[in-house]
């Protein structure tokens, strides 16, 4: 409970405030270490489809589909990290009580139907949840199927790009173009969540957050999935923020 009381003080007012929040070293170094991570793993992810996408336009169709196939791959290391942080802030917002900020998504954010319909629904209900606590783990949450859906549907149609099983390739190419720019929506999205959790987050629970991330990010990798809990009781679009 005093960690609870803790981390609501230590609190912005806004997302926008804790955007610009300093934050102590070694939860700097925490928070720059997940950024950097991500952003690595999606740049793969960029440069790979961006170079398939050339091919194409060159006319170079057998490369391309080769170039796109590869980005399968890197779009499931991206969405297994990204997806394995969200569930590590929820894990530990729901163990310690933790109180960060969180802004409702924003439909116009999202190019792809299931993306848009997701983040509309998504801000339909921050409306309801009168409790800032739900209001965090409920977009946590949406973002972690989010990732998962639009991971899935993105490594779906690269996979029959790249081996000729297309009936209409143009249509699966723009599923593709705005798979990739929706993906990049949720982690921008994702960023602004870790900071306005990091903000929120006592020091003497770094560690265990640590941890859990940690935890996470194995299961992921490994193919093993989530846990369903890891802790135990005893116990480039414009993103809100930035």
């Amino acid at each position: 409970m005093k960690d609870s009381v803790r981390s609501l003080s230590a609190r912005g007012k806004s997302v926008k405030d804790d955007w610009r929040a300093w934050l102590p070293q070694d939860k700097a170094q925490v928070y720059e270490q997940q950024v950097h991570e991500l952003e690595s793993s999606y740049v793969m992810l960029s440069v790979s489809l961006d170079e398939a996408i050339e091919l194409r336009q060159v006319g170079q169709p057998c490369k391309s589909r080769q170039a796109v196939g590869i980005s399968s791959g890197l779009c499931k290391r991206l969405t297994q990290l990204l997806g394995g942080m969200l569930r590590s802030l929820s894990e530990h917002a729901k163990h310690y009580g933790t109180i960060p900020n969180a802004a409702p998504l924003d439909p116009a954010n999202f190019q792809g139907s299931r993306g848009q319909r997701s983040a509309r629904m998504s801000s339909l209900l921050n409306h309801v949840l009168l409790s800032q606590r739900l209001q965090f783990l409920h977009k946590v949450s949406t973002l972690e199927e989010m990732v998962e859906d639009l991971g899935k549907d993105y490594q779906n149609a690269a996979d029959d790009l790249s081996e000729g099983l297309s009936l209409n390739p143009g249509k699966m190419w723009d599923e593709v173009d705005a798979g990739h720019f929706d993906l990049n929506t949720c982690l921008r999205e994702a960023i602004v969540v870790l900071k306005s959790f990091m903000v929120a987050l006592p020091e003497n629970q770094l560690g265990a957050f640590q941890n859990t991330v940690l935890l996470q990010s194995q299961h992921q990798l490994n193919g093993a999935g989530s846990p369903r809990r890891v802790i135990h009781h005893r116990r480039m679009t414009t993103i809100a923020g930035e």
